[in-house]
């Protein structure tokens, strides 16, 4: 039955979840202790642009649903516009805790301001934060952020891999506990990062990469990229005051060269590109944990020119310049192997000569000594009886991207003793 039918025949059942969830925990408004706390990233998406037929929002409510790594007192939210053609017009956001798909709870539903107003328009390549809000969040929240478009409004700045169900309404319904959606998406629009602070100083992990990092074929809407692993073992390791994991993963992204081919508005610019904005950029950033490489292998000859084919000397002199610019940051930046993708059809084109490349690569990560430590994901989920392919349960349907038990035991191949390190260690 679909939901507008729904709230015709049966208006009561929204009216009864109203009054139960007013009587749920009032996470919003508490006040913060300001003190000297510094913001810190909580969760964060790297964006890309959008085709030409991009989806058009015009006089629409998205409620997009987010997983956050560390708690905070106060929040703020970057909305952007970065690859716009047009003005970005926000009529209306509001933030709240959800309680069940697209419900919020309304104890928690708060207005997102921007200079004290509640509307704003953010110019075409620009980002904008908002005005900080006090709001109790604890480790590991979901979210729900709730953004009013009242103008004709393509996806042109997005993330597409959310592995998140968001939801549509007509109208403004920013300020509505049961939104009532008449349809959903699963990709991000126009929100980059939250930011939360408290009286506890904190740090974030940057995770840059492709669509390992970004989770692509993990369940939808249960947070198990590799990342979401690590977030919960921080969580659990610190108690109430973890580290920050932001995930700056982009799907079919490539160390060297930007998106090319059909697909190229998903695979977003270079990491080489993006480093600054989507790791430097991020504030009180201690740690990045590199896994690019594998796409720059792979996709010449099959959705790019092969005239952009790179060799393993080129790929590591790439990744040498992360190095360099994240240490002239006093950033520590962990070096991730490249996962075997044997089997995989992207593969199959020069099939010998990528696998060399990828050998080549990750020999270079483990004995070079020039990333301050090595996660060895490879060996995590490789097949010892057959190296160049990942283990069996480990393994998605396509021979390239991990199964959630495989995103799991990248997380668990990480050593959390690392997170304590300083580029003195």
């Amino acid at each position: 039955m679909r939901l507008p039918k729904l709230i015709q025949s049966g208006e009561w059942i929204g009216l009864i979840l109203v009054v139960w969830l007013s009587g749920s925990r009032a996470l919003a408004g508490t006040p913060s202790d300001r003190g000297n706390a510094s913001w810190v990233g909580t969760w964060g998406a790297s964006m890309t642009s959008g085709p030409t037929d991009a989806p058009v929002f015009s006089d629409q409510t998205l409620r997009q649903i987010v997983h956050t790594s560390a708690g905070g007192n106060r929040i703020r939210l970057r909305f952007s516009n970065v690859f716009g053609i047009q003005p970005l017009v926000i009529g209306a956001a509001n933030v709240a805790i959800p309680w069940l798909g697209s419900i919020i709870e309304p104890a928690s539903n708060r207005r997102i301001t921007f200079g004290g107003g509640s509307s704003v328009t953010i110019s075409a390549g620009e980002s904008l934060l908002s005005d900080p809000l006090d709001f109790k969040l604890d480790p590991l929240s979901d979210l729900a952020v709730s953004i009013y478009l009242p103008a004709a409004t393509p996806a042109g700045t997005v993330h597409w891999v959310a592995r998140r169900t968001s939801y549509i309404a007509p109208g403004n319904r920013t300020g509505s506990t049961v939104l009532w959606p008449t349809s959903s998406i699963v990709f991000w629009a126009f929100i980059t990062s939250i930011e939360v602070t408290s009286a506890n100083a904190a740090v974030a992990i940057v995770t840059l990469g492709d669509s390992i990092t970004d989770g692509v074929l993990s369940s939808l809407d249960c947070d198990r990229r590799w990342s979401d692993v690590l977030a919960r073992r921080l969580a659990a390791k610190n108690g109430l005051h973890p580290l920050a994991v932001l995930n700056a993963g982009i799907s079919g992204n490539r160390l060297m060269s930007d998106g090319n081919g059909p697909l190229q508005f998903t695979f977003g610019p270079s990491a080489l590109a993006r480093f600054d904005r989507d790791v430097l950029g991020q504030p009180m950033v201690k740690y990045v944990i590199v896994i690019e490489g594998a796409n720059d292998i792979l996709q010449p000859g099959v959705v790019a020119p092969t005239s952009e084919e790179v060799t393993s000397d080129e790929i590591i002199a790439g990744l040498k310049q992360l190095i360099d610019r994240a240490h002239k940051k006093s950033l520590l930046i962990l070096g991730g192997t490249l996962l075997p993708f044997e089997g995989s059809p992207t593969a199959a084109f020069s099939r010998q000569e990528r696998e060399a490349k990828r050998q080549q690569v990750n020999q270079w990560i483990r004995t070079s000594r020039a990333f301050d430590a090595v996660i060895d994901f490879d060996r995590a989920v490789r097949d010892p009886a057959r190296p160049a392919r990942l283990l069996p349960r480990y393994d998605s349907w396509d021979h390239l991207h991990p199964s959630d038990a495989g995103y799991e035991a990248m997380g668990d191949a990480i050593d959390l003793s690392l997170f304590s390190r300083t580029r003195a260690d």
